[in-house]
């Protein structure tokens, strides 16, 4: 099914900057049509999707907040009629909210880090499903959910309330792994060490890169390539997994 060219169809949240627009071009690069979601990078979608056109790709940019639902409906619907059927789905829209600790960061905050992290990703895997599922008349598929390393660190005095989204997302990838494999649809979970994307920030990122054994921070399209091979046939036995791609730093 992913080897055909003309017949593999993923969407990608967050996909217009960082590591979403990496997997965006990647899986263009390997016959996918992608539907680049986004909130609010309206021109950074636009050339993303203009630059795999140009290279002979196929994608469209669809605007779309995964917190609210009769959005996220109405993406997989433009997705359907733009380019088909359903059977990748990555979840990369990704919120920290603020930096401090957890006592200091407002209710508002949290729960907006829940909304986008969690809660958007769980009203995407419910549209994904029935479109990909071989009960429904799908062909089958794959889901990828984008996680941090934070998620088993617990981020003390840092990120307490992203590194409990992110966690819960890991248990989600466990258990729909299990849930959904007689279905056709494979569901892992990629995390990620310190990236150079622009949601850490510079000087966050020069700290974390002292502590990676490696001695540097990802690139986004390192990131992005694994979250392409999740999606692909090579990965085809490969489900419920925890992907660490951290330089080697355990996370």
């Amino acid at each position: 099914m992913k080897g055909d060219a003309g017949r593999a169809v993923a969407i990608v949240t967050g996909g217009s900057r960082g590591i979403g627009a990496a997997a965006s071009r990647l899986l263009a690069q390997r016959g996918w049509a992608v539907a680049v979601n986004y909130v609010a990078a309206d021109d950074a979608a636009h050339a993303l999707v203009a630059g795999i056109v140009a290279s002979g790709g196929r994608a469209t940019a669809i605007k779309a907040d995964v917190t609210d639902v009769g959005a996220v409906v109405e993406l997989f619907a433009r997705c359907d009629a733009e380019l088909g059927r359903l059977c990748g789905l990555v979840n990369c829209a990704g919120l920290v909210g603020m930096r401090g600790r957890y006592v200091d960061v407002p209710d508002a905050v949290v729960r907006r880090v829940f909304d986008v992290n969690l809660f958007g990703a769980m009203a995407c895997i419910r549209e994904a499903i029935p479109r990909m599922s071989l009960q429904s008349g799908g062909q089958g598929g794959a889901i990828v959910n984008v996680s941090s390393g934070l998620s088993t660190s617990g981020a003390p005095n840092v990120e307490i309330h992203y590194a409990v989204s992110k966690a819960a997302l890991n248990c989600l990838t466990l258990g729909l792994s299990q849930e959904l494999a007689g279905e056709g649809i494979r569901v892992n979970t990629v995390s990620p060490g310190a990236t150079r994307t622009e949601m850490p920030g510079a000087a966050v990122l020069e700290a974390a890169a002292a502590e990676i054994p490696i001695g540097r921070v990802a690139e986004p399209e390192e990131i992005g390539e694994a979250i392409a091979w999740l999606l692909s046939d090579q990965a085809s036995y490969v489900s419920g997994a925890y992907l660490r791609v951290g330089g080697g730093k355990p996370g």
